[in-house]
This record gives structure tokens, C-alpha cells and sequence, in this order.
């Protein structure tokens, strides 16, 4: 087996996690999330979930990750409990599950991007038609494979001088140009609606059925939790990190970027219709043709700004999928003798054709409409409202219950926090993450079932 590599600075493993949570869930799936369940009852729930079960989540997979140095498959056979492994495999799992057809989204980023170049949807119909015609088919086959071959060429270079390298460059990236479009927006008229939509919560009409598995979902999502990314990013830490004060950093910048990103989007969207209504907005596609109908009504000036934000998108897009790739990677570099570039390369093909379902548009189990084009729905709600919360709740179990001396153990290892941190957050993880996680799990379960019409309407219901 190969020399298993490490971060080369502390800087380097928080630009890289922070790049891993920062991607397509924060700028493109969080504003649209927030549209269509209340806009800042949302935001407001959403930040509550990051700090009471999101922050607590990531630092149990950071100890995971660092106690082992190994893989998630093989760090609870590494800890000592091999009959824990199923945990560290639904996660792997989960990774390869999500890349599939997060790399189909990184597609129609990428044509978008050049879409926003050359102003091919901006004029007549063309905004309305744009997305149909790249949604699916050949054409989105080609660039669901060329947005796997950037995440692979990246992956193949190495811990520190492929990821670490690049979310060097990629997170600030990000920042800097979100801020850059975020002041300019800001100049737009009724920019003031589209902050006011977003940032005024009036819980009175929260459904609190829909919007709590959204939010948990979405915090799984944007910090890379329960995917293996984190498991796997500090299994290559050294061992004098404060993982506290780091995983802070990661959820700080992290929420941050995604409330950044609705400070684009809502003023960009009231400017284009003040009266627009965004409830049912948040499909695999409609963020997409709602955004760039926003865009293209700005004139030229809209070219411009179509541009940067499909240019940040798409880093931001690299900046997770090659964490979620490098999850399968690690796998089979710890257990084999293969060459890293060879690796990554048959990791990211299997990846891409567990992902054409949803480059073709087919319309598998009857979820979707007769056209297929929101296959990738499907995809998306399995992940968010199942696979997520279950791999969450799994890890939480074993580290909250089983490992927990050890746990604290490590928890304190490199941290000056003192005593009452580590004790407080391994009982956040033995009862506040798993009650989260389980009233999620019934909504989100629920939804599936509603959306399959396996149920009639929901049985629970709050608010």
C-alpha cells in the first residue's frame, strides 16, 4: 500500500473542508431552499441546526477521521470495532451516491458559464428554452463527463499538491467574488424586498413539517456531513490540531458563504420581479431558469454579472465534488497499491455512469414528470429526506455511545478549550444530534412517500 499523505498546513485542511462544504448545496441549493420554505424562517432554522446538531456532527467525524488515519470504511475496523464498519461504508457510499449526480449539476454549470459568455439564453425565448435543451441528452452526457474529468484531474495530483493546492486558490476565490457581486446587487431597485424576504422571519407561517427535514438536510449537505468528506479530509491531520477551533472556523465560513449567496440572489431576483413567487422554487432545474431569467433581464450589465456568479459556482462546484471523490480514492489507496492517478480515474468513471440516469433524463420508478428532466430530484430528495440523516445518526450512535471516552479523548487532544467544551459536545452528540436527526428522519421519510404517492398527504404534520 502506498504512504498515506497529510495536509501540509493547517490553513491547507481548512480551505480544503471549508471548500468541501462550500459548493453547489451553499450558493446554489441554499438561496432556492430558502425561497421555497419561507425565505428567513428558514435562514433562522437553518442557522439554529448548524449550531445545535451541525457543528456537534462535524467534530464526531473529525475524531473519527484523525484517531483512525484511515479511510471511513476502514477507520471503525482501525478504532477497534469492526462491526461498526457498515456506518464508514454508508457514508462512502452516500459520497459516490451524491457525486453522481452533483457532477451532472457541475455540467450545467459549466454550460451556464459559457452560455453567460457568449449570451446564448439572453433575448426572446431563449432563457425559458436554455435549460431544456442542455438539461439532458448527449450534450449534458459531455459535460457531466467533462466537469468529472476537472474533479479528477485534481484528485490525481495528491492531498497536498492537487486539494490542498487548489482550495487555496478556489475558497477565496469564492469569497471575494461573492462579496464583489453581493455590493453590487445591493445597488439594484428593490433590492431592499428581496433582503427583507430574506432576512424578516414571520415564523407564523412556517410549516414546520416541511422546513425542519429541509434545513437539517441542508446543514448535512453544505458542511459535508455524513458523506465521508469529513472522516476522510482529517484522517490527514496532524494530531497537535484543535479540532474545535477548526471545525468552528469550517461552520463559520461555511454559513457564512451561503447567507453571502442569498445576499446575491434575492435582490437579483425582486430587481428582475417584485412580485415573484418562490414557493415553488428549488427543483433540480428551476434555480437555474429563474436566476437566469433575472440575469438576462438586467441587459448587458446581467452578462456580465451571469458570468462571475456561474464562474463561482462552478469553483465552488470543484471545491466539493473533488472532496466527495477523494472519499472513494482514499478507499482503495488504503487497501491496495495502485497509483493515486489511476485510482481517481477509475473512481471518477464509475462515479459518471452511476450518474448518466440523470445526464439522459430517464424517468426512473415513476418519481418524476413524463419528460424526465427532474430525475435529479430524485437523486436529491434520497439523499437529503434518507441517505444523510441515516449516516449522520449512525456515526453519531457509535461515537456518542460506544466510543466515548475515546472520543473525548481526542476531542481534547491539540484543544485549550478545557473540560466542560468536550463533555458538553459529546452530549450533544449522545442526545440533541440523535433526536434532531430521528424527528428529521420521520419527516423527510414522510416526504419521500408523499412525493411517491405511495402516501396520500402527510401523516405528521407541524405548523
Amino acid at each position: 500500500m502506498t504512504q498515506r499523505e497529510t495536509w501540509t498546513t493547517r490553513l491547507g485542511f481548512i480551505l480544503a473542508a471549508v471548500g468541501s462544504a462550500v459548493g453547489l448545496g451553499n450558493i446554489w441549493g441554499f438561496p432556492f431552499q430558502a425561497g421555497r420554505n419561507g425565505g428567513a424562517a428558514f435562514l433562522l432554522v437553518y442557522l439554529v441546526v448548524v449550531l445545535l446538531v451541525g457543528l456537534p456532527a462535524m467534530l464526531m467525524e473529525f475524531v473519527v477521521g484523525r484517531r483512525s488515519k484511515k479511510n471511513p470504511v476502514d477507520a471503525f475496523r482501525e478504532l477497534g470495532y469492526g462491526n461498526w464498519t457498515f456506518a464508514g461504508a454508508l457514508t462512502a457510499f452516500i459520497a459516490f451516491w451524491i457525486l453522481s449526480f452533483y457532477s451532472v449539476v457541475g455540467g450545467w454549470v459549466i454550460r451556464y458559464l459559457v452560455g453567460s459568455l457568449t449570451g446564448a439564453y439572453f433575448g426572446g425565448t431563449e432563457v425559458g428554452n436554455y435549460f431544456l435543451s442542455i438539461a439532458m441528452g448527449p450534450d449534458a452526457v459531455a459535460f457531466h463527463a467533462l466537469f468529472m474529468l476537472l474533479s479528477v484531474g485534481i484528485v490525481a495530483l495528491g492531498v497536498s499538491d492537487g486539494i490542498e493546492r487548489a482550495t487555496k486558490l478556489m475558497v477565496p476565490s469564492v469569497v471575494v467574488l461573492l462579496v464583489g457581486i453581493a455590493v453590487w446587487a445591493a445597488t439594484l431597485s428593490n433590492a431592499g424586498a428581496g433582503y427583507d424576504f430574506y432576512l424578516s422571519p414571520d415564523l407564523g407561517e412556517v410549516q414546520w413539517g416541511t422546513v425542519i427535514p429541509y434545513a437539517v438536510g441542508q446543514a448535512f449537505f453544505t458542511l459535508s456531513l455524513g458523506m465521508g468528506a469529513m472522516i476522510t479530509y482529517a484522517s490527514y491531520l496532524g494530531e497537535d490540531d484543535s479540532l474545535p477551533a477548526d471545525g468552528g472556523i469550517i461552520a463559520v465560513l461555511n454559513t457564512l458563504v451561503g447567507v453571502l449567496a442569498g445576499l446575491v440572489v434575492f435582490p437579483v431576483l425582486f430587481h428582475y420581479d417584485p412580485n415573484i413567487d418562490l414557493s415553488g422554487a428549488g427543483g433540480s432545474g428551476t434555480a437555474f431558469t429563474t436566476l437566469s431569467s433575472a440575469f438576462a433581464g438586467l441587459g448587458g450589465a446581467g452578462r456580465v454579472l451571469a458570468s462571475v456568479f456561474f464562474f463561482v459556482l462552478l469553483i465552488a462546484a470543484l471545491s466539493s465534488s473533488i472532496s466527495l471523490l477523494e472519499v472513494v480514492t482514499s478507499y482503495v489507496l488504503d487497501n491496495t497499491d495502485y497509483e493515486r492517478s489511476s485510482v481517481s480515474v477509475g473512481a471518477g468513471s464509475a462515479v459518471f455512469l452511476f450518474g448518466l440516469p440523470a445526464a439522459l433524463g430517464l424517468n426512473w420508478l415513476g418519481l418524476q414528470n413524463a419528460s424526465g428532466i427532474d430525475t435529479l430530484t430524485w437523486y436529491n430528495d434520497i439523499a437529503y429526506n434518507l441517505l444523510l440523516p441515516l449516516s449522520v445518526l449512525a456515526v453519531a450512535v457509535f461515537v456518542g455511545w460506544v466510543y466515548g471516552r475515546d472520543a473525548l479523548d481526542e476531542i481534547r487532544r491539540g484543544s485549550e478549550t478545557g473540560n466542560w467544551f468536550s463533555v458538553t459536545w459529546l452530549w450533544f452528540v449522545r442526545l440533541v444530534v440523535p433526536a434532531g436527526i430521528l424527528f428529521t428522519l420521520v419527516l423527510g421519510v414522510q416526504t419521500l412517500l408523499v412525493n411517491a404517492q405511495v402516501l396520500a398527504g402527510p401523516v405528521f404534520e407541524f405548523g
